[in-house]
């Protein structure tokens, strides 16, 4: 069939590739869910969540979003590597060094974004490093790997404190070390989520058992965290036993990687009803989680200098109620660019970058589409 005017073939076949029986839609609609959740809690005020007010129900994306963006980057690492199968011997060279660049490329991106002066703590430079972290498990399939992420997730906690009073932090230059580490996010720590993502990317996500059992399982692990968090009156550990957000104590990794789990096997089943059409656009944000996130950033930084004149008046920019002039924005843009264009302009631009700079070499890879 001829291609429309102006549309040539392989346009079309871009333009449909995200949304396509191929595609794990679930996996997009997850990270949509993250990427909006990151900007609800830049830009809004939010209370301290309460179950008898439904107005505090949005603190939910405080600390959780980030980890499940952390989680889905274990999970699309694990699809592009060959999911249930992971790839072995020459391929899997070629996928750490791809991979490699994708991770340079992150930080300084990342490196590239806190100089604009938004007042946030920017994941991508942790994001990039997490991705160099996976570099030696990438071969290993679920059974190794959940042992590994379990390990991480109950030692670290007591690891990461005594990591966090080192001097190495002191003085001007420990505070730019810091954010050149993305240490809000700290790599040592948070490499339990990505794991634990790329155990989950390692199974059959298409099956149905396996969607029941990341909700089932997920929400199982998140209920026993905060339920204990909520009656441990002597916390003798410190912030060890917490899971206030962002304090890396073990019921905050336990609640939130299981909160991530949860939340990414709902989207998975959800996927499989009608109701993939309904949430399409989020779908398309989470196509494009990179150049979602950098937007609203860049866009953050020109609107925060235009109408405040000062990018770093977080207070002003909040008070503007700037977050569904941006998330709206999002929206529409992503879904109108995958229905046009399909892939996003940077994840594109990554992608491009990595094949050229680490070829094939004659390797034929295995990857499910989705990451």
């Amino acid at each position: 069939m001829a291609a429309a005017p102006g549309l040539t073939p392989s346009t079309r076949d871009r333009s449909t590739a995200w949304n396509g029986p191929a595609r794990l839609q679930g996996v997009d609609l997850a990270r949509g869910l993250a990427v909006l959740g990151m900007f609800a809690a830049h830009l809004l005020d939010i209370d301290a969540f309460e179950w008898s007010e439904p107005q505090t129900w949005i603190d939910v994306a405080n600390g959780r979003s980030s980890i499940l963006f952390a989680v889905l980057a274990g999970v699309s690492i694990a699809l592009v590597t060959g999911g249930t199968r992971p790839v072995r011997g020459g391929p899997v060279g070629v996928a750490r060094r791809r991979i490699a660049v994708r991770a340079v490329l992150l930080w300084v991106l990342g490196v590239a974004l806190m100089a604009t002066g938004v007042p946030v703590y920017v994941i991508l430079p942790a994001y990039g490093i997490l991705f160099l972290v996976t570099l030696p498990v990438l071969g290993l399939g679920a059974r190794a790997l959940w042992p590994l992420a379990v390990a991480l997730a109950l030692v670290m906690p007591w690891v990461q404190p005594m990591l966090d009073v080192l001097p190495v932090w002191s003085g001007a230059s420990g505070g730019m070390l810091s954010l050149l580490l993305g240490w809000h996010y700290p790599f040592p720590l948070w490499t339990a989520f990505v794991v634990a993502g790329l155990a989950i990317g390692r199974l059959d996500l298409r099956a149905l058992r396996t969607q029941t059992m990341l909700l089932g399982g997920g929400a199982l692990a998140a209920l026993t965290a905060y339920g204990s968090d909520a009656a441990i009156l002597d916390r003798a550990g410190g912030t060890v036993w917490t899971a206030e957000a962002h304090s890396g104590g073990i019921l905050e990794v336990v609640g939130s990687g299981g909160f991530a789990a949860g939340v990414l096997g709902l989207c998975l089943l959800a996927s499989r009803t009608p109701l993939t059409w309904v949430v399409l656009p989020l779908r398309a944000v989470g196509s494009m989680p990179l150049t979602a996130y950098t937007a609203q950033l860049v866009v953050w930084a020109i609107a925060a200098a235009v109408m405040l004149g000062d990018v770093g008046d977080l207070g002003g920019f909040r008070e503007a109620e700037a977050f569904w002039p941006l998330t709206l924005g999002t929206v529409v843009a992503c879904t109108v660019w995958a229905l046009l264009l399909g892939r996003g302009p940077l994840e594109t631009l990554f992608a491009s970058v990595s094949t050229r700079l680490v070829p094939d070499g004659g390797h034929r890879r295995t990857s499910v589409s989705g990451g």
